[in-house]
């Protein structure tokens, strides 16, 4: 076992930690004690360990692991968990099943990394080294955006996605799941979404593989989080729907190409109908409390040319075709937020968006400060420190990724939510941050986790306790790579490491 002063290197830092004597092994004979509302966090830890380990883990009344839900524990917030280990018990405790999940991910961390693997593992000692821990999240909302429009990704590859994103007690999953590219949702009023829009670079979900994926994620204390782009971003729906768009009479195919199409939404009431119809089935599938409704990157130039828009802006006493924007979102804001739902999307400006929306800050912070000041709630995700679709690096044998910069390691660690020069009242508008993965460059699952890992780590190391300690981060995540090495995350080759950056 490590000595009492080790540190056992756990992404992400717990809010307090101390190493005591002695270890808890587990074996053939342990068993789980639990109280009311725990036995899911012992069905979870059961089904992470049983891979490698093979042990049961059954519940029992005299079970020295012991897993408590206690409301009470009110200083620990629904993510928080307490945790103490000795040589007799383990006792994980929380106030609400959250905490309990993160709690069971650090007992994962804790024990040997072979622990990780998904193949029997022999000859291990599943020891625990004994510690008391503390431990409550800076944000609420730590997540990962994955474009699976662009390029299909089977749920197969979603749920270890999200498993991994568990891991590292990130809590959101934001799945980007139609663009100019590809629609990959169902929608039983609209067939031809999928027969058409959800053919190229790779196919569609099925509602049961979606609603299935759901459920795993929220077994593991991860919400799915839905995004349907509007009203720009929207080619591939118009090549299934014509009469859609701006120019019904035209015909177009879902386009092959990468970045913004000038392709955009009609303001019809045909498309209010169709979007309030794709939103009702999203909101059936999907119980996140958000819906994200894209509306960024949204060119005006056909609503300029299109004599319905322009009746559109007469009927509706617009100073223009750009002001459509607005009177889009605003119609869409309204049908989730009737349904007790709260709509976000994506803000180009700080100042483009409906009130009544949440906001994705991604071009620059000062954008997040807009909105905030304006009293919207704000998730941080920078393109400069956020998305992990940039090369980790300059270095020419760096894999091909989004050209035009580069986020490293140091870079997306010192990703700050909520900037001091902010002031309380907007800091306190901040949601949290997320990680962007679009995929335009991302052709395989293996290029993926190789783009992500280990920089959301980082990330999420940042959301969760504060990203201010770069060489403790360091020393932790040099351990940390040996779990992810058990996981089987591609790793960067030997060619292209270089010491990383040590100023903040």
């Amino acid at each position: 076992m490590l000595p009492p002063a080790t540190d056992p290197g756990l992404v992400p830092n717990p809010s307090k930690l101390s190493r005591t004597a002695g270890a808890f092994t587990l074996d053939d004979t342990t068993t789980i004690r639990v109280t009311p509302g725990a036995a899911p966090a012992a069905a979870l830890l059961r089904t992470l360990l049983a891979p490698a380990t093979g042990l049961p883990l059954p519940l029992a009344p005299d079970g020295r692991i012991v897993l408590v839900l206690d409301p009470g524990l009110t200083g620990l917030g629904a993510e928080g968990y307490g945790l103490s280990v000795t040589g007799e018990t383990v006792l994980l405790r929380a106030a609400d099943a959250a905490g309990l999940r993160h709690g069971v991910q650090t007992i994962r961390q804790l024990l040997p990394v072979a622990a990780l693997r998904s193949e029997p593992v022999r000859g291990v000692r599943w020891s625990v080294p004994g510690v008391e821990i503390t431990d409550v999240p800076r944000y609420a909302w730590r997540g990962a955006m994955l474009d699976v429009a662009r390029r299909f990704r089977p749920v197969s590859f979603l749920r270890r996605f999200t498993d991994l994103l568990a891991l590292h007690k990130l809590n959101v999953l934001h799945l980007h799941m139609t663009d100019d590219q590809g629609w990959r949702m169902p929608v039983a009023a609209y067939p031809r979404l999928t027969e058409v829009a959800g053919v190229p670079h790779g196919g569609a979900y099925s509602r049961e593989e979606l609603r299935d994926l759901v459920a795993y994620a929220a077994d593991r204390g991860v919400t799915v989080v839905p995004e349907i782009e509007m009203p720009g971003h929207a080619r591939a729906a118009l090549a299934a729907y014509p009469h859609l768009g701006n120019f019904p009479e035209r015909r177009l195919d879902v386009w092959q190409g990468w970045g913004v199409s000038d392709t955009i939404f009609g303001v019809t009431d045909d498309v209010l109908v169709f979007c309030r119809t794709v939103l009702d089935e999203v909101m059936d599938l999907f119980p996140s409390p958000y819906i994200h409704v894209g509306g960024d990157e949204c060119p005006t130039t056909e609503w300029h040319r299109s004599p319905t828009a322009l009746r559109r802006v007469a009927e509706e006493g617009l100073d223009g075709p750009d002001a459509l924007h607005g009177w889009f979102m605003e119609h869409i804001g309204n049908v989730v937020t009737a349904r007790g739902r709260r709509p976000l999307g994506w803000t180009d400006t700080g100042r483009d968006l409906p009130e009544s929306f949440a906001v994705v800050a991604w071009r620059d912070e000062e954008h997040g400060l807009a909105a905030a000041s304006r009293g919207q709630p704000v998730i941080m995700a920078p393109h400069r420190s956020t998305y992990l679709d940039y090369p980790q690096s300059a270095h020419p044998d760096e894999p091909p990724g989004q050209p035009g910069d580069t986020v490293d390691l140091p870079t997306v660690y010192a990703t700050e939510p909520a900037p001091a020069h902010w002031g309380a009242a907007a800091a306190a508008r901040v949601l949290g941050t997320q990680a962007q993965l679009w995929t335009e460059y991302v052709p395989t699952e293996a290029h993926a986790e190789y783009l992500v890992f280990p920089r959301l780590c980082a990330l999420a190391d940042t959301a969760w306790s504060g990203g201010r300690d770069w060489p403790g981060f360091q020393a932790r995540l040099h351990h940390h790579r040996t779990r992810l090495d058990a996981l089987g995350v591609p790793s960067r080759p030997s060619a292209i490491l270089r010491p990383e950056r040590t100023t903040r």
